[in-house]
């Protein structure tokens, strides 16, 4: 195939991926929303509830990492720390793993992260929003939370795994001839 036959054709798939987008936000929209409760998480300040998570903001993002052990889950979290000033000026956004928050600081510091993060261990919080699987691993992905009064809402969710639309590495890689090529992200590279 030629070039310009090929890109032309990309490019109609690209209009496809937007049109599916919009299906995909009308479908939210018409979905109802699940009332959750005002869970408890640990800080190095000490706990902190759902409800004080979404700051002064309406809507709140929380990250669902597997924590320290995971090199995809690392990968992500560089990802959104580069776009992170820029979407807390339109919702809340926070990172949840299991690990101590002793552990997210040392993490954290480690790669430059900025976003705010809070350790679920020894809550039902992952397994309730169905980040947990039956064999007790933990599942990396979102939740989106919004308030409506006193009421916690659960707007929408997702699962992550390489190749979705929150990592946009895959994505970079995709424009290559032989696209990620077995590659895996790691912790630290040589």
């Amino acid at each position: 195939m030629k070039y310009a036959t090929g890109s032309k054709q990309m490019l109609a798939y690209r209009a496809e991926i937007a049109d599916i987008r919009r299906k995909m936000r009308k479908t939210l929209e018409a979905t109802e929303p699940q009332e959750v409760i005002d869970y408890e998480f640990k800080t190095l300040a000490g706990s902190v509830r759902l409800s004080e998570l979404f700051g002064d903001q309406k809507d709140l993002m929380v990250v669902h990492n597997m924590g320290s052990s995971c090199p995809a889950c690392t990968l992500w979290a560089d990802g959104y720390n580069g776009v992170h000033h820029h979407v807390i000026t339109r919702t809340a956004f926070v990172v949840s793993s299991p690990d101590t928050p002793a552990e997210q600081r040392s993490l954290a510091a480690s790669r430059g992260w900025k976003f705010r993060m809070v350790s679920h261990m020894d809550t039902t919080f992952a397994d309730d929003m169905g980040y947990r699987s039956v064999e007790g691993r933990w599942r990396p992905g979102i939740s989106v939370f919004k308030m409506d009064g006193r009421k916690i809402l659960r707007i929408s969710d997702t699962a992550w795994s390489p190749g979705d639309d929150f990592c946009t590495v895959w994505h970079l890689f995709d424009l290559l001839p032989d696209g990620a090529a077995g590659w895996r992200p790691k912790l630290n590279y040589p």
